[in-house]
């Protein structure tokens, strides 16, 4: 089921904001996020409830796609700087990027 879930969205050309929906993110508010990303002025974003993305301890996970740019422990603060930075004006969240994804190296 994940797989044809995974399948359906890279085959999709329009860029789509999935907002995890189980339980643990559930429990930690994933629900009021999807909430707040579904009111909000997106443009061509399509947003949508997700199965697990297997990031359960750093949930609510947000994951855009087909980019790949994925965020851990989103609050329902941080979805108006999400829409606002990244979605309008092109500029990750830096402060709001998985670590495990997104790594960082200092030289």
């Amino acid at each position: 089921m994940k797989q044809d879930f995974e399948q359906n969205f890279s085959n999709s050309q329009q860029p789509c904001v999935l907002v995890c929906q189980y339980r643990s993110c559930l429990a930690a508010g994933s629900a009021e996020v999807l909430a707040a990303f579904k009111e909000a002025d997106l443009g061509y974003f399509k947003v949508t409830g997700a199965d697990c993305q297997g990031q359960c301890s750093s949930g609510p996970t947000v994951r855009i796609v087909p980019e790949e740019t994925w965020y851990c422990r989103v609050k329902l603060s941080d979805v108006p700087v999400i829409v606002e930075e990244h979605l309008q004006g092109g500029k990750r969240v830096e402060a709001k990027l998985h670590p495990r994804i997104h790594m960082r190296f200092n030289f």
